[in-house]
């Protein structure tokens, strides 16, 4: 009963556009001091131990990644070559920036930056190039979240540790989803603009651009390829990140003086101050819901609920969808996959599997109001009205709704690489 009372009084105060730390820490501060097993050094105790642990020194390695590799031209390096490459394919440069959003993605690993760098460069393009407004808003849009299911990514990290999954095996099953669903937005770009002119390959324009990019596309290969061969852990692949992206942007594309980076280490801070209280407040009350039995108690009490795991996965896609809408990704990971997770496992879920599906369905929920970060930002960088990107991201919301009813029904999209390497 008190667990029901706690998450009763969670989701008041969140309807009540709270703040998620202070309701986190009031409601583990009520609990500490119910429980026998809690007091004040006790959550201290549990706090330290939240935040000690290695794997946390991954996210802002990859967060100053994505803020070294978005402070240079690698946005349009990438663009560039998209273009070159997509010149003899109808509807080419709505593909090139779905590509190039994709790429700089896997190198940045934000799904913000890569809206703002390839959307303020791709988006005039588009339009000039005959796009309708909508089109080029919801196109850059969806393919602005793609950085959220690619790895390197930051809610993969995140639930791997809330879950104690293998990192490497969530990076791992999250490369063909994200592909999946490049292609279904490139591919729902050329179906719809079949009827543009084409043009013919520029080879040299190809070389020149791939040499200009070559650098940066290294960045992704290096680190994801360290992870997947065993020569790196997360956390070291993110040093190597770091290090190889600042070098690049330094000595070799010279667009990051070496006085710029307290600047981009200060926004990384800024970044983590809003992420580890709440990183940290949830694993304590993770904890207690352990000592509790809470999971155990849902697996029984649910398991009569939803006695065909179909069902459990339908239930389970319609709670995230909702709660995309109105949280956001990194806190309904830390809230809901301890709690989900075990339901998942006992109606014969994998892990992996269904975390990829989790994060892909809370990944949509950047795209739906009122609290969808990229309609919010678009609205902003592409000076539109909330309501105009709403509306424009509407066949975009189909195709990635259709993407998460392949990652749910086909485990074999998430896990086809984990089980082979």
């Amino acid at each position: 009963m008190m667990v029901l009372g706690l998450f009763a009084l969670a989701f008041v105060l969140l309807v009540l556009r709270q703040n998620l730390v202070a309701i986190l820490g009031l409601v583990l501060v009520i609990a500490y001091s119910i429980l026998d097993q809690g007091d004040p050094g006790a959550l201290m105790l549990d706090a330290w131990h939240a935040l000690n642990q290695e794997i946390l020194l991954a996210i802002p390695l990859f967060l100053l990644v994505g803020q070294i590799v978005s402070q240079g031209t690698g946005a349009e390096r990438m663009v560039r070559l998209m273009r070159a490459l997509t010149r003899p394919i109808p509807g080419g440069l709505a593909v090139a920036a779905v590509l190039a959003c994709a790429i700089f993605a896997a190198v940045s690993g934000s799904g913000i930056a890569t809206l703002l760098a390839i959307g303020t460069v791709m988006y005039p393009a588009l339009v000039k190039a005959g796009y309708s407004k909508s089109f080029a808003i919801g196109a850059l849009c969806s393919a602005g979240t793609l950085g959220i299911v690619i790895p390197p990514s930051i809610p993969l990290i995140l639930y791997g540790f809330m879950t104690q999954t293998s990192i490497a095996a969530m990076f791992m099953a999250g490369l063909l989803p994200g592909l999946m669903l490049t292609g279904l937005i490139g591919g729902y770009a050329f179906a719809t603009h079949r009827h543009l002119d084409i043009e013919p390959i520029d080879w040299r324009e190809v070389g020149a651009a791939l040499k200009g990019s070559l650098a940066a596309l290294s960045t992704p290969v290096i680190v994801l390829g360290g992870i997947y061969s065993g020569y790196f852990t997360a956390t070291e692949a993110a040093v190597v990140g770091v290090v190889y992206a600042g070098l690049i942007e330094v000595l070799v594309h010279r667009d990051l003086k070496l006085s710029e980076l307290p600047d981009l280490l200060g926004k990384t801070a800024v970044t983590l101050g809003t992420l580890f209280p709440v990183l940290m407040f949830a694993f304590c009350l993770n904890m207690l819901l352990m000592i509790e039995g809470t999971p155990q108690l849902l697996v029984n009490t649910l398991g009569e609920w939803f006695a065909h795991p179909a069902l459990f996965i339908v239930a389970t896609n319609i709670l995230l969808l909702i709660v995309g809408c109105v949280m956001d990704i990194g806190s309904a990971i830390l809230l809901l996959a301890p709690l989900l997770t075990p339901l998942a496992q006992a109606n014969g879920m994998d892990p992996v599997h269904f975390g990829i599906m989790m994060v892909v369905n809370l990944e949509i929920g950047y795209l739906t109001p009122p609290l969808g970060l990229n309609l919010i930002v678009a609205a902003a960088i592409f000076r539109e009205s909330f309501w105009f990107v709403c509306r424009a991201v509407l066949p975009f919301l189909g195709l990635m709704l259709l993407g998460l009813i392949l990652v749910a029904a086909f485990p074999q999209i998430s896990l086809f690489l984990v089980e082979r390497f």
